[in-house]
């Protein structure tokens, strides 16, 4: 069970990845280097971005603030195969 978690984990991060690509691509951004450089991040720090290798929040809202795109825009444009609600505390009790 843990292996499935951690590999579902994993799609939601290439979804988000997948979504950071094509925004940029969108938004005129056609190479990885310039949107770092407009972050002022190494290119290295934004490719893991990209390639869901490395993934934190405060960055994804700096992304979008460069983009011009909010968070529920952001995240509307991702289709994350098979994502498992939380079980309801209720039922656990």
């Amino acid at each position: 069970m843990e292996h499935s978690r951690k590999k579902e984990n994993l799609q939601e991060l290439d979804a988000i990845a997948l979504r950071l690509k094509e925004l940029r691509k969108e938004k005129g951004y056609s190479n990885y280097e310039h949107i770092a450089f407009a972050l002022e991040m190494s290119r290295s720090a934004y490719w893991r971005l990209e390639t869901g290798a490395n993934f934190e929040l405060k960055t994804l809202i700096k992304v979008c603030r460069l983009l011009d795109v909010s968070l529920e825009e952001f995240f509307r444009g991702i289709d994350i195969p098979n994502s498992k609600q939380m079980p309801d505390k209720d039922k656990n009790s």
